[in-house]
This record gives C-alpha cells, structure tokens and sequence, in this order.
C-alpha cells in the first residue's frame, strides 16, 4: 500500500472512530439504504452459512442479517474500532456476530470461506479494484456479493457551492456506476447487475448539511483537502451559493445510491477428450530414409 493510500487510511479510521458515539443519530441515509438492500436479498435464492458484513458500521445491517438467516454465521468488518464496540455494545444478540477490525482491501479472512458478502455504503472509502478481488477471493464458489456505494452525482448540491469559491477539492468524488459494473467482470465476478436510486435530504440551511456529514463522517476527503485557509468568509460564500437551490423554503441535499450485486462462478475446467489427441498408428507417417 502506498504512503498516500495509507494516509488515507489513517485518516479514514480516526474520523470515524472519533464519531463512532454519534453517528447513529444522524445515519439516517445509511440506514434507510441497508434497509433497501436487505429486501434486496428476496430477489435471490441464497442459504449462506458464513456471511460478511463489510463495513459495517455501528451494526444496523448485521442486526437485520441476522434477523433474516437466523441459522448463519455473522461476521461484522469495520476498518474503525470505535464502530465495533458499538456494534458490540449496542446490539440486540440473540447469537453474537463475530468482530474483525480490518481494512476491506486486505481482509483478514480465508479463500473461498464466506457465502455472502454485504456492504452497504462501504466502497466509497476503497479502491474498488482491490475490494473486489478481495471479495471475490474469499467467497465460496456461488456466493454471492451484494453492495450500495455513492454515484458521482452525490452531494452535487454541495460541490457546485464550494466551486464558486475556490478550486480546491471540498467533496469526494464516486466512481459511476457503469465502471463499477465493469471493474466487476474485470475482477471475475459473473452475471453483475447495477441500478441506481436518487435520494434527497432537505434540510434549513447548508451549515445544517454539512453538521450532518460531520457527525457521520463524511466531510472527510480521501485525498488532501486543499491547502488554503478556511475562513468564515470562505464558507459564507459557499453558503450563499446553497441559497440558490432552495425550494419549497428547504435546501436539497442529493445522493446518488448505486446498487449492485454479483457471484463468484465455479471455475470451469475443461475436460479433454483424449480421443482427440491419439493418432491410429497406421496413420503415422514415417520419415523417409
């Protein structure tokens, strides 16, 4: 991993650490899409005996998991150990979810030893490349992966604003959701299917939405936010320009929600037909003398 990945990385960890206390009070996108994809699963036939929630936050989904395949094994993965202490103080556990605290592009598990994969608003914070070969090296054959991330029209709002005061780069950017279909075969995952949802919070005013990204998180970048000074003057501007989106006396907060889910396919190996390779020996021509 390089020194910038790392920085990020570290940067990642401390944030949520630090909001691990608060954050369910304000997850209420996050939420609401582990809720969606949870009824995702009734388009799929699918009895798991190990499955892994990664990035799982404060527990929301492994809760509803567990509700749903009351027979299986949970595993709960959150690159923050402030979340899983959550997860672990603040769950309802009729059987206990195992705990791992693990970056998702380096996942502490064994090849081929988990059945289904679920992560939800997760693979923004990765490189999707790495977390899906990583998915697909520990799902059993079958197994199926399902996942929410963000679309590049998230929080649109919020970047135009910050652009009519500076260059710098204020809100992350996410990768659409035709690529990811794509890194998706790359990687060697079979049959994947994307679609997409367009969620919009409202709030007050646009120092309201940036509390809310703060108390989950999200305001940080994950790559160095630009070096010039932040000033009440700077942000009075950006402010002014969130004005220009308000309707109905409420300003728009937009998510672009991705969806998607895959299977790790049985590797098929080629049988030979021996039949094809042998040669009658009448047939052998012999080299002239």
């Amino acid at each position: 991993m390089t020194s910038l990945a790392n920085s990020n990385k570290y940067r990642i960890r401390k944030h949520f650490d630090a909001k691990a206390d608060c954050y369910e009070s304000s997850a209420i996108l996050q939420n609401e899409v582990c809720n969606r994809m949870i009824e995702r699963l009734d388009w799929v036939t699918l009895k798991p005996q190990v499955i892994l929630d990664a990035g799982s936050g404060t527990g929301w989904g492994v809760q509803g998991l567990m509700e749903r395949y009351k027979s299986s094994k949970l595993i709960a993965l959150d690159l923050s150990a402030q979340m899983l202490l959550q997860t672990r103080t603040k769950g309802r556990w009729l059987r206990k979810p195992g705990l791992v605290c693990a970056d998702a592009e380096a996942i502490p598990l064994a090849d081929e030893s988990v059945d289904l994969i679920f992560s939800n608003l997760m693979l923004q914070w990765c490189q999707p490349e790495q977390a899906f070969a990583e998915f697909r090296r520990i799902l059993k054959p079958n197994g199926l992966l399902m996942f929410s991330t963000f679309g590049p029209d998230t929080l649109k709002e919020l970047r135009h604003s910050w652009a009519q005061v500076d260059a710098g780069r204020h809100v992350n950017e996410f990768t659409d959701m035709h690529d990811l279909g794509d890194i998706l075969l790359t990687t060697g995952f079979a049959e994947p299917v994307m679609d997409m949802d367009l969620i919009t919070l409202t709030y007050q005013d646009a120092k309201a939405v940036m509390t809310d990204l703060k108390a989950i998180g999200a305001n940080t970048p994950m790559v160095d936010q630009s070096k010039g000074l932040m000033t009440p003057g700077k942000l009075k501007k950006v402010f002014e320009a969130y004005e220009k989106f308000r309707k109905s006396d409420v300003l728009p907060a937009t998510y672009e929600v991705v969806y998607g889910h895959a299977w790790k396919m049985p590797q098929r190996i080629k049988k030979i037909d021996k039949e094809n390779f042998s040669i009658p020996v009448d047939q052998i021509i012999k080299p002239h003398k």
